[in-house]
């Protein structure tokens, strides 16, 4: 009994001194390796290495290859999938349709004010993520959003239109109601069923991406981008909370300032970045429709009008106001 509980011990001395195994944790995004993203996500992950001095490396998982961007946000909540850089999915709370409100910032200045560090939209979205067991690390700018088509436009800058043209939109309530506002026909389709879509004629062309997505996955089959200014587009960086608490206070610490550090240099490159993939879409043979201020306002004003309203009424009519009083002040104070 005497030699077991010397081994024993001795191993559990053994244990103690060595250095604890690399934990490697899988990030799940929605863009092809090859894509923007993806680089300055590993540089992130090249951060992540350096600042825990290897005891936590990341492996990334591109073109959504751990599942659509809604499936992957529960296995998140559940601790199945550890982290995930996408847009926030609305099926399991759809108060986060806050982070889509059409029209809502209308330029850069306004944007970064609402959704970058300390911004209303970003502190809201934070809170929400705590709640389904869920730690925002940080905001991704991508782009404002535009309108793709297969196809010729018709009045592409007058909302009073009705165009007839059947365009895809993302499963969510606010998108759906912002491609009626604007004169076009919805019809909510998975991403992954899109491309396809379009390619087959079953819709006309796309709502809910920008330059950056529509030349990432729709290249091929849009003749047409329409820079609307329809929405802001905001992906989170987040982590489980299982995850992260299983990691010591001192890799917490060094994983927070990689992230922040992803962040900040984002949205020093973000606007530029537009305007690239922009031509890249010109490029790969899409005609660029340019729209004048007036035509912008006109959109803006009429989504607004009739789309706020509801969404509002879908996510709590008290709460989401609020939200967008302190959004609109912000805005405000950067004007």
């Amino acid at each position: 009994m005497k030699h077991l509980f010397t081994g024993a011990a001795i191993a559990a001395l053994i244990a103690a001194a060595a250095p604890a195994m690399a934990k490697e944790l899988k990030l799940s995004d929605v863009r092809p390796a090859d894509a923007t993203i993806n680089k300055e996500l590993a540089v992130f992950a090249d951060d992540v290495k350096a600042g825990t001095h290897g005891d936590v490396t990341i492996k990334l998982f591109p073109s959504s290859e751990l599942g659509n961007y809604t499936t992957v946000q529960q296995r998140v909540s559940l601790g199945a999938i550890d982290m995930a850089v996408q847009p926030a999915s609305t099926d399991t709370d759809r108060k986060m349709q806050i982070s889509s409100f059409p029209y809502l910032a209308e330029n850069w200045k306004q944007a970064r004010a609402v959704y970058g560090p300390g911004g209303v939209i970003r502190d809201t979205m934070a809170k929400l993520f705590q709640k389904q067991d869920i730690t925002m690390l940080a905001a991704y700018p991508v782009y404002f959003g535009g309108i793709a088509l297969n196809r010729a436009p018709i009045s592409p800058g007058d909302p009073s239109v009705k165009k007839g043209i059947k365009v895809r939109v993302p499963g969510i309530k606010s998108f759906q109601l912002l491609g009626q506002a604007l004169g076009y026909i919805p019809a909510p389709i998975p991403f992954s069923d899109a491309y396809t879509a379009v390619q087959t004629g079953v819709v006309d062309g796309v709502i809910g991406s920008g330059a950056e997505g529509y030349y990432a996955s729709f290249r091929d089959v849009t003749k047409t981008y329409i820079p609307a200014n329809t929405h802001f587009e905001v992906w989170y960086l987040t982590i489980s909370n299982e995850t992260l608490n299983a990691l010591s206070p001192e890799d917490r610490k060094a994983l927070q300032t990689a992230a922040t550090t992803f962040e900040t240099k984002r949205w020093t490159v973000a606007e530029a970045d537009q305007a690239k993939n922009v031509k890249k879409l010109e490029g790969a043979g899409a005609k660029v429709v340019d729209l004048s201020d007036a035509q912008l306002e006109a959109m803006s004003k009429k989504v607004r009008a009739e789309v706020w309203p509801v969404i509002l009424t879908d996510i709590g009519k008290d709460w989401g106001s609020k939200i967008l009083d302190k959004a609109k002040a912000q805005e405000k104070a950067q004007d």
